[in-house]
């Protein structure tokens, strides 16, 4: 269960910072609800993975998690570069996370 508490914190992670783009982009009160409750959530969910799994795998998963997805939604719905560099360098910290998960 506390991969699944991880995995999601990481998502929650990812609606926080779009919460935050969205907070600079157009400083609505819905804006600020979505960036303090995705982070708040995600804490949440990390605090509850950590109390099983090791402190520094869960902070590395839960920053690849947030790192990857944060990457792909300014891709996808920014409008962000979507550089073959840029896609490698995703598949390298994906490769990293399933390669601590398969140590672990």
């Amino acid at each position: 269960m506390a991969w699944v508490y991880l995995i999601l914190a990481g998502g929650f992670e990812v609606l926080g910072v779009i919460g935050m783009n969205r907070s600079v982009k157009y400083k609505t009160i819905s804006s600020y609800v979505v960036l303090v409750s995705g982070f708040a959530v995600s804490f949440s969910l990390l605090g509850l993975a950590m109390e099983t799994l090791p402190m520094g795998m869960s902070y590395a998963v839960w920053t690849g998690i947030g790192t990857v997805g944060g990457t792909l939604v300014g891709m996808f719905m920014y409008g962000e570069s979507k550089d073959w560099k840029r896609i490698l360098f995703i598949a390298m910290i994906l490769a990293s996370v399933v390669g601590l998960k398969l140590t672990s």
